[in-house]
Parts: C-alpha cells; structure tokens; sequence
C-alpha cells in the first residue's frame, strides 16, 4: 500500500468511527447533567431554588450551642446541600427511633401489600402521634433490631447501632437527617400517605422545639424524643416541604439538666437554622401572569 493510499485508509476509518460515535451518542439517554436540569425544583411561591435563596445559619446556631449546657449535635440536609455540626456524633434515640420503627413495621412482608387492620393502627397512630411507649415496645418487639438495621441499610446509615432497649438505639444527626428527607420513599409505596399523615398529626401538647418555629407555607413532619422528660436527653427531626422543595433538620442534645431546658436548646438552635427561611407566597398579579405568560422572568414577590 502506497502512503497516499494508507493516508486515505485512516481517514476513511476516522470517518467510520466518528459516524459510530454519533449514533451511539443520539442513540444513548439524556446526559446526567441534562437529567438534572429537567429535575431542577423550583419552590413553589418562590419560582426559584430553594438552595439559591436560603442557607441556614450554622454559623449563629453553632455558637449557641457552645453557649448552651448539653452535649449537642445538628445537620440540615437539602437535595444538594448537607450542613452539619458534629454530624456523626452518637447519641441515644430515645423516641426519635419511634419513626424508624413505624417505617420497619409498614415495610414488613406482612403488613407492606395489605389494608391496614384495627390492631396495626392500634399500634402505629398512639405510637407517632402521642410518642406512646407501650405501642413502641410491641412494635419493636415484631420488627426487632433486624428490622432496624435492615431499614437503616436502606437508608444508607453510617453510624446507626441497634440496643435490645429501643430508647438506647444509636443515632446521629447525619443519619437522622439522611432518613427523613425522602422518609415517604421508605415507606411501602401502599402506606406512604398514611405513615406522612401520622407525622404531621403529633398531638399539640409536642409541639414544641421546631413546633413553635416552624416556618408558615410548608408543611411540617416530626418526631421528638425526650427521655420521659428527666433532662437526659431531648431530641428533634424534622422534614418541611413545600411542593418539591424539602428540607430535613436533625437537632440532638444531651444530658440537658431538664426537659425544660432541653426543650429552649431545640427551639433556639430550630430558629436559627431556619432564619430567614422562604415563605413568601404569590401575589396574585404574579400568578395571573405567571398562568398566562409562564414563568416570570423578574424577581419573584
């Protein structure tokens, strides 16, 4: 073969390939990077974001906690962003594992494709709404610490420990806050909506800590624990959605001293974080124009 000719060759074989190349790539799905444009959230009321237009103020709720008694952890988890103060530190449940032992139960191969009977809302709805413990216990006694420790698995828990005494199971915030961003995709997809309503069904008399700052327009789910109210330790999760928008908080303290004083930590390190959280909702100027023109190209209101 003379050099022209192999000259023509490779380029023909170039031309070959890159023509490959091109129908691979048309042939194959959208890019991640498109994917995740699609999927962008935008908060409903703010049209924009939640991450470019709220950031929560670890820096203020950092020094509080160095100001307070207690041993205190915290994380607030989004979507796209994770915020922590001591994260992985490991600290006794208490009730907060209440949440994860109504998920382990509606996940049961037993329980996850049936109607609900009278003797597992007998269970589950005492044990969520009004932090019962005799509820708790029969629960944990089905599910047990397997049951636990295979729902953590799923979450993708790094540092959860399970105690043949449920309050004494071991948490952190990043794994508490981890679970209950997508807490509802947990749930057996038949009692999704049941397991949500029990959450944000927590009798008055408990809300308190996130309860009392909880910002307006979003919806709020929780579990606290408090160790019979001795002062040992008191402890929050929270997750608020708006629309797609969601956030998940984890506050957890020990060794308080007192309920009391437990339960100021918690609603102080909540408003903090929460400062200057979006609740904004549309003008209706904006929504009429919003509703005939699409979305607004201006500042939200």
């Amino acid at each position: 073969m003379t050099r022209r000719s192999a000259i023509r060759h490779a380029a023909a074989c170039c031309v070959l390939i890159a023509a490959g190349y091109s129908a691979a790539a048309s042939a194959r799905p959208a890019s991640p990077a498109r994917k995740s444009k699609a999927r962008i959230c935008l908060t409903p009321g703010i049209e924009q974001p939640l991450d470019q237009v709220w950031r929560p103020d670890m820096g203020g709720a950092a020094r509080y906690a160095r100001s307070r008694a207690g041993d205190i952890a915290f994380a607030v988890r989004t979507d796209h962003r994770f915020y922590a103060y001591r994260p992985n530190h490991v600290e006794w449940s208490a009730s907060v594992v209440k949440a994860m032992l109504l998920v382990a139960y509606l996940d049961q191969g037993s329980v996850a494709g049936r109607n609900l009977n009278g003797y597992d809302r007998g269970l589950l709805d005492p044990m969520i709404t009004r932090s019962d413990n005799n509820a708790a216990q029969q629960v944990f006694n089905t599910v047990g610490q397997g049951g636990l420790q295979a729902l953590s698995h799923r979450v993708g828990m790094t540092h959860f420990g399970t105690d043949p005494v449920w309050g004494k199971t071991r948490i952190t915030a990043a794994d508490q806050s981890r679970f209950f961003l997508h807490i509802d995709s947990h749930v057996a997809r038949k009692h999704r909506d049941y397991a949500m309503q029990l959450l944000a069904s927590v009798v008055p008399s408990q809300w308190w800590g996130v309860g009392e700052v909880a910002p307006k327009r979003w919806k709020l789910y929780f579990k606290g624990g408090w160790g019979s109210g001795t002062g040992l330790l008191d402890h929050q999760v929270a997750l608020l959605v708006r629309g797609c928008a969601r956030v998940s908080v984890a506050v957890l303290t020990m060794y308080d001293g007192s309920h009391g004083y437990g339960k100021a930590t918690l609603r102080a390190i909540f408003a903090r974080l929460l400062r200057r959280f979006p609740t904004e909702r549309l003008s209706w100027r904006l929504h009429l124009r919003r509703h005939r023109h699409g979305p607004p190209v201006d500042k939200p209101v």
